[in-house]
């Protein structure tokens, strides 16, 4: 195995385990307020601007399918609702209602609280060229599949 192939699978390993703790923490952060972690990303999706479906599927690297079950559930307990779409007369823009605003709110002091945990273990600075870092890695990854989709178009031609 060369040292590219050893750094990519250690990297997707390494990222496969951190997905998994923060999961883990977003339950934890989550639950006190009545949320699962998957329904807190999805109303945490639509805070700022009503989007629809697959643009929030899009955002967050998920599948379509399972953000429309999370959002029905969303809508269904009255932490979501669907609003109509100028530009697409089927696919409902989702905005969080009063009550996932104040869902959302319950969790803020918890999640702040444990920020403040997490960048006094490892310090701030070193927070945000993680953060940088894996942005730049996601952006590489997508340009690279964007690119794999070109040649695989031209290739059929």
């Amino acid at each position: 195995m060369t040292t590219e192939q050893e750094l990519l699978s250690g990297l997707a390993l390494t990222t496969f385990r951190l997905n998994g703790q923060l999961l883990d923490v977003a339950e934890q952060l989550a639950r006190p307020a009545g949320l699962t972690a998957a329904r807190w990303q999805v109303l945490g999706a639509v805070l700022h601007e009503p989007l629809t479906v697959a643009a929030i599927a899009r955002r967050m690297g998920l599948a379509r399918q399972s953000v429309q079950r999370t959002a029905d559930l969303l809508v269904d307990s009255g932490l979501l609702e669907r609003l109509p779409n100028p530009a697409h007369r089927r696919a409902n823009l989702l905005q969080a209602t009063a009550s996932g605003l104040e869902a959302v709110g319950a969790i803020t002091p918890q999640h702040g609280a444990f920020a403040a945990r997490l960048a006094d273990s490892v310090g701030p600075d070193a927070l945000r060229r993680a953060l940088d870092n894996l942005e730049q890695l996601s952006w590489a990854l997508e340009a690279l599949a964007l690119e794999d989709v070109s040649r695989s178009a031209s290739a059929a031609e």
